[in-house]
């Protein structure tokens, strides 16, 4: 076959194209298509959203925690969330990438402005202490890279500064109400963190905890991953202190403590935590005292409200029914009171030497012909006592019998039973719709024997595993249960 001068252009055209072709594949892809690869290597953008909350708007270091990020990467991502306009206004640096989250509602914002989720787009985040700066690059990316090896759902680098991080043990149990915090045995994982660190992880797993930035972000931060069972890494190195410290002044030191210390304690509340043991083993209370009412509502059913949550009784509102019940067993004693611990007391003294964990009052019985040798006594006959401790000494709405509660305010109590003898038998005049409030003979009651309870000793009807069979039922202290198992059972409740 010829070729003719159309064919041999076309075939040169065809050539000339392929060649074109060729050489725009091997020039390096433009960004559009490098977009749809993984993210890799700097090229890529920030995997890591530097965002900083735990700073005081009065006295801080921002500006050049901020511009230490920056001047590694002017591409970094970096929020300052707060929950108001910070005043005196913020120095930041302006760059495209730095934000400023308010995370208060407003009636002239969207919603979304006050979530932070709302600022963030990376894969990670670092949450990043005032008082901290970046002195060297790819310290964000090293701590992403120990996220991904997997081992812990955080990883945390301290901040070279008078307090770096040391890691701790952390127990939370929400069944009753307490956060325990000590050491940590040597190459374990951390549950908490005490001190300043740059802390880092996966977006996703910061913004679906219940108070993903409530102050101290610390405290709130670890109380809900260690509740959830998250490990901490600690890892090797350091982030550099600012060059200037914040707080550097005695007045900003107390004015930050003091607020500081108004923010944990409304954070605990929230997070329903009454009780902390620190590493040190001081424990401090977030619960009810005596100048606050009490941590739960009118009881329904015998049953009250906590349990339907999965959780036990407060631990300071065992705390006040302790106080309580040794305060009025120290009355009685003084005053010639015949008395024994009743009921729900007298199981949990069998079984636990303290309160039901559950429990919410104090049961005693005592000699109705006795009444009259205690003063307090005496007096609730005619209307309300307030002993000089500041206990309430009152007979009851709902019967013949007396209640002492916890303070005015505070209605946590003890209810103290009269009964009398007649013919062997102890009954009284005031019955109600108990399974344990029956008639039973005088002979439990001679001797009464101590027993302990609540920190003290108490006494109790002697052979007093058959006093309780006789009034709950058979192999009782063996097999606890909830007061009203109709309503809610132990064995459904977990």
């Amino acid at each position: 076959m010829r070729l003719t001068r159309c064919h041999a252009a076309l075939a040169a055209a065809i050539a000339f194209n392929l060649l074109v072709f060729f050489v725009l594949w091997l020039q390096p892809q433009p960004r559009s298509w490098r977009a749809r690869g993984p993210r890799r290597g700097p090229a890529a953008g920030p995997r890591v959203t530097v965002l900083v909350r735990e700073f005081e708007a009065f006295d801080n270091a921002l500006p050049e925690l901020v511009d230490s990020f920056l001047r590694l990467d002017p591409a970094q991502p970096v929020v300052v969330a707060a929950d108001r306009l910070p005043y005196p206004p913020l120095a930041l640096p302006r760059a495209p990438g730095v934000r400023l989250a308010l995370l208060q509602p407003a009636l002239d914002r969207p919603a979304a402005a006050a979530r932070p989720e709302t600022y963030v787009s990376t894969e990670f985040v670092a949450l990043v202490p005032d008082g901290a700066r970046a002195d060297s690059p790819g310290q964000l990316e090293r701590m992403a890279d120990a996220l991904r090896a997997g081992g812990a759902r955080l990883v945390a680098v301290p901040v070279a500064s008078a307090n770096p991080a040391r890691c701790l043990a952390l127990n939370v149990s929400l069944r009753e109400w307490t956060a325990r915090y000590g050491p940590t045995a040597p190459g374990r994982l951390c549950d908490a963190l005490d001190g300043d660190a740059v802390v880092l992880l996966r977006a996703r797993d910061l913004f679906n905890l219940s108070l993903p930035l409530a102050r101290p972000l610390g405290t709130g931060l670890f109380l809900q991953t260690a509740a959830r069972g998250w490990a901490v890494q600690l890892l090797d190195g350091a982030f550099a202190a600012a060059r200037q410290a914040p707080l550097a002044t005695a007045h900003a030191r107390w004015k930050a403590e003091r607020e500081g210390r108004t923010r944990r304690a409304a954070l605990l509340r929230a997070l329903s935590i009454r009780l902390v043991g620190w590493a040190g083993g001081r424990l401090e209370w977030f619960g009810c005292g005596k100048e606050t009412a009490r941590c739960f509502g009118t009881v329904v059913g015998d049953t009250p409200a906590y349990l339907y949550e999965g959780r036990w009784t407060p631990p300071c509102c065992l705390r006040a029914l302790r106080e309580t019940a040794r305060h009025v067993v120290g009355v009685l004693e003084a005053a010639g009171v015949r008395y024994w611990l009743e009921g729900g007391s007298l199981l949990g003294a069998a079984r636990h030497g303290d309160l039901i964990p559950w429990d919410y009052d104090v049961d005693l019985g005592i000699y109705l012909e006795d009444v009259g040798n205690c003063e307090q006594l005496r007096g609730a006959e005619a209307g309300s006592v307030v002993d000089e401790r500041g206990f309430v000494w009152e007979k009851a709405v709902e019967g013949d019998f007396f209640r002492v509660q916890y303070s005015e305010s505070n209605h946590l109590h003890v209810d103290l039973w009269p009964f009398y003898p007649r013919n062997g038998v102890m009954t009284k005049d005031t019955w109600l719709d108990h399974r344990q409030d029956v008639e039973f003979p005088e002979h439990f009651l001679q001797p009464l024997v101590p027993l302990p309870f609540a920190g003290f000793v108490a006494q109790a009807p002697n052979n007093y595993r058959r006093f309780l069979e006789l009034k709950f039922g058979p192999g009782v202290i063996e097999n606890p249960e909830y007061p009203n198992p109709a309503l809610l059972s132990l064995a459904g409740s977990g």
